[in-house]
C-alpha cells in the first residue's frame, strides 16, 4: 500500500489511463509524469471543506516548467523538504497533515536503493506545492470561516499563485529557504510565530499551576489561593518578588506582578484578581498554543489585505490602528459590539466625516433600549437632548403619543457634548449602517471587555484619528476641521483621497516584550477555525492514484 494511502491534506484525484499493476510499477519518467498530468481531474481552488487546494493545472504547469522531469528522485532533497514541514509546527500548523512520516518513509526507500512510482513523485510535489500555498495565503479559506464584506470597488484579494509557483520552483535547491520566503512578510506575524515557538517549547519544562477560583484578591489580603497564584504568574515569567514561596499575604510584589500581567494582556492594571484577570491567567497553555494557532492562520489572510495607508480594526481585541507606509503609527482602544448585536467584519473606504453629528437612534435600539426607558419616564428625551420625528422627519410632541404603540416614529439626538457619537463620525460605505465615532462614555475603555456597543465602534481619543485622516486623505489641515468642530454646527467633511478600512477578528497578540496576549473569544469565533485547521485526514482527503494502484 503506497504511503499515500491517507495523506492528510486535499490531494488531486488523478485520473490514469495506466492500469493499477502498470502506475505501481511505473517510475517517475518525463513520460510517466506527463501521461499523468494529462489525464488528471480539474478541480476547484477550495475544497468543499473550505481547505485552499492545489490544482491540476497549477500542478502541470510546475511540471512543464521542468520538462516533466522528476524532481524527488535524491534522499537530500526528501531530507530537506521533512526539514522545512517540521518548521510549519511553529506556524501552528500541524506537521503530519503534509505527508511528514509518508515523506520519511520514501526517504528511506531511496535510501535503501529503491525507487518511487509516478504517483509518489506526483503526490510528492503536492504536498510542497500545498505546503507553500498554505503558509503564504492560509490553509482555510477565509471566505468560507471568517468571511469580510467589502465594498464595492473592494475586490478580495487575489493569490498570486503564479509566483508561488515560480518561488516554488526556484526553492528546489533550498527548500527551507523557500518556506521562509513563503511566510508573510508582516512583522506582526513573525512576532507572532516567535511567540508560538517560545511557548510550545516551554510546555514539557514547566509546570503551569491553575489558580482555584474563589473571592476577589484585594491589596492586604490573605488567601489560601496566594501560592497558586505566585507559583502561575512564575511560571509566566513574572517577577513575584522574594517573600515565602507558602505565604498567604497578597503582598505587594505579587500586586506589581498581577498588574504587569493586566497590562500585558490588555486587562484593567488595577493588581485586582477578579474573575476576568483569572480566566485569562488560568487559560491552559495547550489552549494558549491553539489560539496562538488560529491567529497564525488569521494573520496569514490579513497579510493580504495590508495597505500603505489605513486603519484597521481589531474587533476581538477592541483595538484600533492607523498604518502610515505600512508601518502602525498610532493605536488606540475601542468599544466594540456586544455578543447579541455584534460589529460586522468587513474592508471599505473611509469616504468622509461628520462632525458634530446628530443621532438618529437605530430601530433596533428605539424598540430595546430607548421605549422602555421613555415609558418610565417621558422627561428621557429632554434630559438627552432627543427628539421625536414622524416618517418624514417633521417634529412631533412626545406627550401626544402613546408610547406603547408609537408607530413610525424617529429619535434624533441633538448635537453636543452629551451626544451618543461624540463630536466626531466616521463614515464609510456598508449595508450594516455602522461606523467609527467618537463618545462621551470615555470611562468604559477603562474596563478589561469593551463589548459595550450595539454594532458601532467607539474609538478613545478620536480626535487624534480624525487628524490623521485628514493629513493623508485631504488637502485641507487638521486646523481647519478643529475649528469646524469648535464651531458646534453639523456638517460633513470629505475626503479626497478615500481612506481603507479592514474591520477583522483575532484573539491573540503580542506584546512590546514579545510575550503572547489574548483577548477573549467574544463572538466565538475560535473553535471553528481550529476545529478545521485539525480536522482529521479522512475528513477531507481525497485518496491519491498509489491508493488505488495499489489497493
Amino acid at each position: 500500500m503506497s504511503p499515500y494511502r491517507y495523506i492528510c491534506l486535499p490531494l488531486v484525484w488523478l485520473a490514469l489511463s495506466l492500469t493499477k499493476a502498470a502506475l505501481a510499477a511505473a517510475g517517475p519518467t518525463p513520460d510517466a509524469i506527463r501521461a499523468a498530468l494529462e489525464t488528471t481531474q480539474p478541480v476547484a481552488h477550495t475544497s468543499e471543506q473550505g481547505r485552499r487546494v492545489i490544482t491540476r493545472d497549477e500542478l502541470a504547469w510546475f511540471y512543464a516548467a521542468r520538462g516533466h522531469a522528476p524532481i524527488w528522485s535524491e534522499q537530500p532533497r526528501l531530507d530537506r523538504l521533512q526539514e522545512a514541514i517540521l518548521e510549519l509546527a511553529d506556524d501552528g500548523l500541524d506537521p503530519a497533515a503534509y505527508a511528514l512520516d509518508e515523506i520519511r518513509a520514501l526517504g528511506m526507500r531511496l535510501a535503501g536503493g529503491g525507487t518511487l512510482a509516478v504517483c509518489d513523485e506526483l503526490a510528492t510535489s503536492q504536498v510542497y506545492l500545498t505546503a507553500l500555498l498554505h503558509l503564504s495565503q492560509g490553509a482555510l479559506d477565509p471566505a468560507v470561516f471568517e468571511p469580510l464584506w467589502r465594498s464595492n470597488g473592494r475586490p478580495a484579494p487575489l493569490i498570486d499563485r503564479e509566483r508561488l509557483l515560480m518561488l516554488a520552483a526556484d526553492s528546489l535547491d533550498d527548500i527551507v529557504a523557500g518556506f521562509e520566503a513563503a511566510r508573510p512578510n508582516v512583522l506582526h506575524y513573525r512576532a507572532l510565530r516567535q511567540a508560538h515557538a517560545t511557548l510550545r517549547s516551554s510546555l514539557a519544562d514547566v509546570h503551569w499551576p491553575e489558580v482555584p477560583p474563589g473571592a476577589t484578591l484585594r491589596e492586604g489580603m490573605r488567601s489560601p489561593r496566594v501560592p497558586a497564584l505566585r507559583e502561575r504568574l512564575q511560571a509566566e515569567g513574572y517577577d513575584t518578588g522574594t517573600g515565602e514561596p507558602d505565604s498567604q499575604a497578597y503582598d505587594t510584589a505579587l500586586i506589581a506582578a498581577v498588574t504587569a500581567f493586566q497590562q500585558a494582556n490588555r486587562l484593567a492594571a488595577d493588581g485586582v484578581v477578579g474573575p476576568a484577570t483569572l480566566a485569562v491567567l488560568n487559560l491552559p497553555p495547550g489552549a494558549r498554543l491553539d489560539r496562538l494557532s488560529v491567529n497564525l492562520e488569521r494573520m496569514r489572510w490579513l497579510a493580504a489585505e495590508h495597505r500603505s495607508n489605513y486603519v484597521l480594526v481589531n474587533i476581538a481585541g477592541a483595538r484600533v490602528s492607523y498604518f502610515r507606509h505600512g508601518e502602525a503609527i498610532w493605536d488606540m482602544r475601542t468599544q466594540v459590539g456586544r455578543a447579541t448585536r455584534r460589529t460586522p467584519l468587513l474592508a471599505s473606504d473611509i469616504t468622509h466625516l461628520t462632525l458634530n453629528p446628530t443621532w438618529t437612534v437605530p430601530p433596533t435600539i428605539l424598540r430595546n433600549d430607548k421605549l422602555p426607558e421613555i415609558r418610565q419616564d417621558i422627561d428621557y428625551l429632554a434630559r438627552n437632548n432627543m427628539r421625536v420625528l414622524d416618517a418624514g422627519g417633521r417634529p412631533l410632541d412626545p406627550y401626544s403619543i402613546d408610547w406603547e404603540r408609537p408607530g413610525n416614529i424617529l429619535l434624533r439626538q441633538d448635537a453636543g457634548p452629551s451626544n451618543a457619537l461624540g463630536q466626531v463620525a466616521i463614515r464609510f460605505p456598508n449595508p450594516f449602517h455602522v461606523y467609527l465615532h467618537d463618545t462621551p462614555s470615555q470611562r468604559l475603555f477603562d474596563r478589561d471587555q469593551r463589548a459595550f456597543s450595539s454594532g458601532c465602534v467607539r474609538v478613545e481619543r478620536a480626535l487624534e484619528l480624525v487628524d490623521l485622516l485628514v493629513e493623508d486623505g485631504s488637502d485641507a489641515s487638521p486646523e481647519l476641521v478643529a475649528e469646524r468642530i469648535a464651531s458646534g454646527r453639523t456638517s460633513n467633511f470629505n475626503l479626497d483621497r478615500p481612506i481603507p478600512i479592514v474591520m477583522a477578528y483575532w484573539t491573540a497578540d503580542v506584546g512590546e516584550d514579545g510575550s503572547p496576549v489574548f483577548y477573549p473569544d467574544i463572538y466565538r469565533h475560535d473553535d471553528r477555525i481550529l476545529a478545521a485547521l485539525r480536522a482529521p485526514a479522512k475528513a477531507y482527503a481525497i485518496m491519491s492514484p498509489c491508493a488505488s494502484a495499489h489497493s
